[in-house]
């Protein structure tokens, strides 16, 4: 994935209350790298969702991570780079509020716009459950919501290609192909396991 990545949290409902989804989404190739489902919005599940963000990227290059101004962003680079070199510190850009008060709300609010695009879509797509039973039920879903958005749906920004080409599914003209194909392909790396 890009080395600068935007990540937020949006809630949802489990069981009547609310719960997060953090996510993280490259900003040049417009992958989500990242997404975790906790009951809240502490160090520890924004610390799982860095992790996961930073995972894939380049790590001979400064990874930049851009988000709002929760202070569990802030805390958990500073776990993280507790245990990494001077030479692969993560960076922690935030954009503050609605409007542009400093430079660097100025300079990385376009890559905050990509994360809240994102969780209006996730948003949308989860509207029609109108909240989960469970955390199970959740997690499936944007499992679900993160394999269509990488795999699947084209995106105009990307001159409407998916963010993950898959080769399996270059051939496959239906909708209902390429999931069933996805599917597949999941159960027989279960198998495998």
């Amino acid at each position: 994935v890009d080395n600068t990545q935007a990540g937020d949290e949006t809630y949802i409902k489990v069981k009547g209350k609310n719960a997060y989804v953090f996510f993280f989404i490259s900003v040049i190739k417009r992958c989500i790298s990242a997404y975790h489902v906790d009951g809240s919005r502490d160090t520890l599940p924004a610390t799982i969702a860095m992790t996961e963000a930073i995972r894939t990227a380049d790590s001979s290059e400064p990874n930049t991570l851009v988000t709002d101004g929760n202070p569990s962003y802030q805390a958990g680079i500073h776990f993280l780079n507790s245990s990494r070199s001077q030479n692969n510190t993560i960076f922690l850009k935030k954009v503050i509020g609605l409007q542009n008060l400093d430079s660097e709300s100025e300079e990385f609010r376009p890559f905050k716009q990509i994360i809240e695009r994102l969780n209006r879509t996730y948003k949308y797509h989860v509207r029609a459950a109108n909240g989960f039973s469970s955390y199970n039920g959740a997690l499936v879903l944007t499992a679900l919501f993160v394999t269509h958005y990488n795999f699947i749906r084209p995106h105009s920004s990307l001159g409407y290609q998916v963010p993950v080409p898959l080769w399996q599914l270059e051939n496959i003209p239906t909708l209902q192909g390429k999931w069933a194909k996805i599917i597949k392909m999941a159960t027989e790396l279960d198998m495998a396991a």
